[in-house]
């Protein structure tokens, strides 16, 4: 059974300019993303800035946002590390606070061998009994996941999918040809949403649902009902926005779209700095387009 179908949105952290996490702020957030039927919370992922922050910050708010949502959708932890021994460290903890799965990003810096990548999820898997979807973001870790890596992968009970991030459709397309029913795949660019879709992708971890969820959620549930035509034109309407949120490293654009929705989640956290003034008008210009801003 899928840990969700649709799209999930990988939540910003919203924070004080003392670097603190707001969570009141962050409790609007999540209201506003289950108001507009995300699928899924993504919880201190990549766009959470979860690298900057610490162990005890990263439980506390994945355990406040299991209390905020209540079962309402399924609540996903980010929890990876280089080091296995932490990473098992954090997926146990999201597990004991209450994560209904993790989400584990390859090692990055160290990298690891494919055999290596097979030990390191395969002793996380062991450690928890909540499910672990496997994310691939290569252009971040330097470490790929091969296709015959994720099928070996998938025979571990507890790894019952894969975030794609590497933009390689070819790629993406061996491992669907690779592996069972019961193994999913998500889309980690927004951009490629529909193609993976049209691989037998079951949705998204989605960037671009933090600023507009609906039409993340409607894009993928459109596709998957049938309506492609419907689905396509979602897809391409929101290019050019898409293109804007990453003309900068993630999260420093949509944490700045959501301060011009008037939503103030703070600044990023250091080295992550403000936005370039041309970038700023680029993101502007697109969200206009879109009208999410006037």
């Amino acid at each position: 059974m899928s840990i969700f179908t649709g799209a999930g949105v990988a939540l910003v952290t919203p924070t004080f300019p003392d670097g603190t996490v707001n969570f009141e702020k962050m409790k609007e957030l999540i209201e506003f993303q289950l108001s507009n039927e995300s699928d899924a919370l993504i919880i201190c992922g990549t766009t959470g800035e979860a690298s900057t922050l610490s162990d005890e910050v990263q439980i506390e708010c994945v355990r406040f946002a299991v209390e905020v949502t209540n079962g309402r959708v399924p609540v996903i932890a980010g929890a990876g590390s280089n080091d296995t021994a932490h990473c098992i460290e954090l997926a146990t903890a999201c597990e004991k606070v209450g994560a209904d799965a993790v989400l584990l990003v390859t090692p990055y810096y160290n990298k690891a061998t494919q055999k290596g990548l097979i030990l390191h999820y395969t002793a996380v898997a062991e450690s928890i009994s909540i499910p672990i979807i496997l994310y691939n973001v290569p252009g971040r870790t330097g470490c790929n996941i091969a296709p015959k890596t994720v099928l070996e992968l998938s025979k571990v009970k507890n790894i019952v999918a894969v975030k794609e991030a590497s933009g390689n459709l070819s790629q993406i397309a061996e491992i669907a040809s690779l592996i069972g029913p019961d193994f999913d795949i998500y889309s980690g660019n927004d951009d490629q949403i529909l193609p993976i879709l049209s691989l037998g992708g079951k949705g998204v971890i989605s960037v671009l649902s933090n600023v507009a969820p609906k039409q993340t959620h409607d894009m993928v549930t459109k596709f998957l009902g049938g309506d492609v035509k419907g689905a396509i034109d979602l897809q391409l309407g929101v290019i050019e926005l898409i293109s804007a949120l990453f003309c900068e490293v993630n999260p420093i654009p949509v944490k700045t779209a959501l301060d011009l929705m008037g939503y103030e989640v703070g600044p990023c956290r250091m080295p992550l700095c403000a936005m370039e003034d041309k970038n700023l008008e680029t993101l502007k210009k697109a969200m206009k387009n879109y009208g999410l801003i006037s």
